[in-house]
């Protein structure tokens, strides 16, 4: 049914080729046409789900209501509009931290599968059921390989969904840096591109490059599009980014990557022939991050060396730490989370593949990359199993995954020192994580699905009792119909008022839940404890200011108290900007109901004051 009014819609405003671009805020669909006499309003408008229609500010704007945002999603099914046409309403700024948890949030579960396999592969191997020298042993293992060694080929793909790229583009530029053509020139004399002198390296499991490269490559995509024919686009476009990007990844941003890990290794080297246990401090707060960042692999030269020369190497022996800094954390949010929670569902796995194969990324990128305590909190419990295993100078005598077998072949020495580094990494990482660890505008990730039901709507009945909506902000009431928007002022949304708030405040009207947070931050809508259902949609217009200006403090499933914080907006900037304040409180769900506007229009309020009555 949704389909097929999608395409009603699409036809009545004049066919897709009609659309310039489609964007919609809390209640309508915003459509920028071509032509817009080719648009049907009349007959729009006698459609059952079309509340009203409204031609405003260049838009050809169809009121929806609540459900917008399903029709939003079909009729762009249906328009296939180009990603630069979309909407931009959604979009966020990126932090490096939003970046880098982005990336890997979708293949948490991926990291988690493989890991897992290579903890049975690891216990199967440990108790004779399967040698590791047999073709049954490399086909399992090339399962549970698979993500970690073609990391910039996933992460090529990810990130460029992030940053607008096309994302098999960047999935192929990853790719290119571990083509056997590529691969085999490792290790070889006198390689060169175009005359330039290019020392190969291994790029499988890194992701520093593919980071730095994604970035410059959807840059170069949007550059490209804006000078080549759009004919030629198609096959011209990621021609070119291939051709100048492989070659960039490997000659510039690939070797950078490189000598910073190298830079590093030599640097903590330097520290544990001055002092071990700031060696072994600096070394275990900072190994995670330099793991997120693939620089840890500049260790391995100096590990092999130290093992060879001397039997023993200390910096494994202090990075052990972090293993076990990183389990303890996902313990304690696994006793942090409720039943069935989302925490839940990631730390079980994850502790599993920590402890007996010693595989920690779907810690470090699933839990730890999430929540800003944690990276601290990975950095102090790191930093004193480090510090302990460093003073003790414990090393590690064997090449191994660090991991509970590595444990029992005692293959660290000295070995009582060594369970008390590892030992405190855990507890600290557990104790910090389940008592300071998640802020409470987090916690959400840790309660179960049912821990705070939405409220079930009741059907309004002689039995319903009136109900007054308190003034979520201090200002000046205005009657719905004085509203400078015509879908508010004729009730097509909602029955209610508006008011014109004096600081920017917004606060909750009732008891209740938020339903919908907008992307664009200027409108939310909350659900009463009894079903009614209200919206309060701060300015008119004010979807195209995409969130500038704008603060959120609560998100979709929040249970909130009336009086609460909801969310704030810098009333100056936004009326500089040429848009209306006038904020409409609607109840949404009142066709049968009676709702009154309690004070004059005019009259001055602050919040909490009766604002509207609801009633039979």
């Amino acid at each position: 049914m949704l389909e097929k009014e999608a395409k009603e819609l699409l036809a009545l405003v004049g066919g897709k080729e009609n659309v310039n671009q489609l964007v919609h805020c809390a209640t309508r669909l915003r459509f920028e046409l071509k032509d817009e006499s080719l648009a049907q309003k009349k007959e729009i408008e006698a459609k059952s789900y079309v509340l009203s229609v409204v031609i405003s500010g260049g838009q050809y704007q169809i009121v929806i209501g609540p459900q917008v945002t399903e029709y939003f999603a079909a009729i762009m099914q249906l328009l296939n509009l180009d990603e630069s046409k979309k909407s931009d309403e959604g979009k966020k700024k990126l932090s490096i931290m939003k970046i880098i948890s982005g990336a890997f949030s979708p293949l948490i579960p991926l990291l988690a599968g493989a890991g897992m396999i290579k903890a049975l592969l690891m216990v199967l191997v440990e108790f004779g059921l399967l040698s590791d020298a047999s073709s049954t042993y490399a086909i399992l293992s090339a399962a549970g390989n698979s993500v970690f060694y073609f990391m910039p080929i996933f992460l090529g793909i990810t990130l460029s969904k992030q940053f607008g790229g096309n994302m098999y583009v960047g999935g192929a530029i990853g790719a290119a840096l571990l083509e056997p053509s590529f691969t085999s020139l490792i290790g070889q004399e006198g390689v060169n591109f175009l005359g330039i002198s290019v020392v190969p390296v291994d790029y499988a499991t890194t992701v520093f490059p593919i980071f730095i490269i994604s970035f410059v490559y959807a840059f170069l995509d949007k550059q490209l599009r804006k000078i080549v024919k759009q004919e030629l686009q198609m096959f011209l476009v990621p021609m070119i980014c291939l051709l100048v990007l492989v070659p960039m990844a490997i000659l510039v941003f690939g070797p950078f990557g490189t000598t910073i890990g190298n830079l590093v290794s030599s640097f903590i080297s330097m520290l544990f022939d001055f002092n071990n246990l700031l060696a072994g401090l600096v070394l275990g707060a900072t190994y995670p991050f330099l793991t997120i960042l693939g620089l840890h692999w500049g260790f391995t030269p100096i590990t092999l060396q130290n093992l060879s020369q001397v039997g023993g190497d200390v910096l494994e022996g202090a990075a052990v730490c972090c293993v076990y800094a990183e389990i303890g954390i996902a313990i304690g949010a696994y006793l942090k989370g409720r039943k069935g929670s989302k925490i839940r569902e990631i730390a079980g796995p994850t502790i599993l593949t920590g402890f007996l194969a010693g595989v920690t990324e779907p810690i470090l990128y699933g839990i730890v990359m999430r929540y800003k305590r944690l990276m601290a909190i990975v950095a102090i419990a790191g930093g004193i199993g480090g510090a302990i295993n460093g003073l003790c100078h414990v090393t590690m005598n064997a090449y191994v995954f660090h991991n509970l077998f590595s444990v029992a072949m005692m293959t660290y020495s000295p070995f009582v020192p060594f369970l008390i580094g590892c030992a405190a990494a855990l507890a600290a990482g557990l104790l910090l994580t389940y008592f300071w660890g998640i802020p409470a505008e987090d916690s959400a990730d840790f309660q179960a699905p049912d821990a705070a039901p939405l409220p079930q709507p009741q059907q309004t009945s002689q039995e319903m009792q009136p109900m007054t909506i308190a003034t979520p902000a201090n200002g000046t009431v205005i009657a719905l119909e004085q509203v400078e928007d015509e879908a508010f002022a004729q009730g097509a949304v909602g029955k209610g008022a508006a008011i014109l708030p004096a600081d920017g405040k917004i606060y909750a009207p009732a008891d209740g839940q938020i339903t919908m947070v907008f992307p664009t931050k200027h409108a939310l809508g909350m659900q009463c404890a009894n079903g009614l259902e209200l919206l309060i949609h701060v300015g008119l217009n004010t979807v195209e200011l995409k969130g500038k200006y704008f603060t959120v403090h609560v998100k979709d499933g929040d249970t909130v108290k009336k009086g609460q914080l909801l969310l704030e907006c810098d009333i100056e900037q936004v009326r500089q900007a040429g848009y209306p304040l006038t904020t409409p409180v609607l109840v949404t769900n009142a066709d049968q109901l009676e709702v009154t506007c309690l004070p004059t229009p005019g009259t001055q309020v602050t919040v909490g004051d009766a604002m509207l009555e609801v009633k039979e």
